[in-house]
């Protein structure tokens, strides 16, 4: 014979969804097999029932058909999609009832109004990152070079090697985690004592507890020193770029893995050249005789000094390429190229001599 879901809920056929929800917490509430007043055969038949008419689908089915047949016959009497709810419900205190949803917290945390909120142990113990900034010159950016920094940072304990523990003695396992980084905690709400975790307060989520810490660095495992690192600036490094070095950052506590370092890039610019992304410009100032005549001046170049030859019937902002003596390109091969743009002195006093052989150009 079909079950009558609405009176099992003891709700009519018109109930919304938020009757049907309340009903459904109430008997729910009230059957459970751990009350004292507690009936597993109504829970389950409770449970049924709420499954078919808590979903708007299934309702409007069972409605049509006026019996719950499509349900029971694919997943059994009681059950909610093929899972038995029976299984995630034990013996509580105190007249209530402990839900431990572990992993299907999500599904019936919704459900319940509230969720799983099992803390993650603590295990990122890894050292600060640390940013420096540096000053360097045009042309070691240019090409590279060495840079020594001198600064302050956590470094590993020598003497109880980042354990944090005195010499010949070791980290215990915490009393009241028992090494899991959490502890259980009871609440309570409508449905009873509802079993949630939290993390350690005893060990902070580590699950673990130095009794004697060492005497060096009180039990963080690094102390404090003066360092003196020699960092490889890249060829072509561009002013304000940060370079990174693993590893290079503060030790981690207790034996953690170790931060990053970020040294920022700061170059300092040259009085005659100039860089623009691989490119390096600069300028040459030639005589109205060199720009019409031609010649050879001499320039000065990322490379150092070289010879510029200049064409005749040279132009006053006219740009000479010298390819390939640019700056090295950080990624990838070659080197960008040096652009000279030309600048004709224009004489403002001439002879009498120097007109007429301008006179005769004409």
């Amino acid at each position: 014979m079909a079950k009558d879901y609405y009176q099992i809920l003891g709700v009519p056929k018109t109930a919304s969804a938020e009757e049907i929800k309340k009903a459904f917490h109430k008997l729910a509430h009230q059957y459970h097999p751990d009350k004292a007043s507690g009936n597993e055969a109504k829970f389950k038949e409770v449970n049924e029932a709420y499954q078919i008419l808590g979903d708007k689908d299934k309702r409007a089915q069972y409605d049509r058909f006026g019996n719950a047949d499509f349900w029971t016959n694919q997943t059994g009497p009681g059950n909610m999609g093929g899972f038995d709810f029976s299984q995630f419900y034990r013996g509580g205190e105190n007249n209530g009832f402990d839900i431990n949803f572990g992993d299907f917290g999500d599904v019936f945390g919704d459900l319940f109004g509230f969720r799983n909120n099992r803390p993650n142990r603590k295990t990122n113990n890894q050292g600060r990152d640390l940013e420096i900034s540096i000053k360097t010159d045009f042309l070691t950016a240019v090409f590279g070079g060495e840079h020594v920094l001198t600064f302050e940072k956590l470094v590993t304990c020598p003497a109880c090697q980042g354990k944090g523990s005195q010499a010949g003695t070791s980290a215990k396992t915490c009393p009241d985690c028992g090494g899991r980084g959490f502890i259980n905690r009871l609440q309570r709400t409508m449905l009873g004592n509802i079993n949630s975790q939290i993390v350690c307060p005893t060990c902070e989520g580590e699950g673990s507890i130095i009794s004697q810490p060492c005497s060096q660095c009180h039990g963080e495992g690094r102390i404090l020193r003066k360092q003196s690192l020699t960092i490889k600036i890249p060829a072509g490094v561009s002013n304000g770029q940060t370079i990174k070095f693993a590893g290079q950052g503060e030790a981690g506590l207790r034996g953690g893995p170790n931060g990053d370092l970020y040294v920022k890039v700061k170059v300092q610019p040259h009085p005659r050249l100039k860089r623009e992304g691989d490119d390096i410009t600069s300028t040459a100032n030639i005589s109205f005789r060199q720009a019409a005549l031609g010649d050879k001046i001499k320039i000065e170049t990322v490379d150092g000094p070289a010879l510029l030859k200049i064409p005749p019937g040279t132009q006053s902002g006219q740009v000479i390429i010298l390819r390939g003596k640019g700056v090295p390109k950080l990624r990838g091969y070659g080197r960008g190229n040096h652009l000279i743009e030309v600048k004709v002195t224009t004489p403002t006093k001439l002879t009498k001599e120097q007109k007429e052989a301008l006179e005769k150009l004409d």
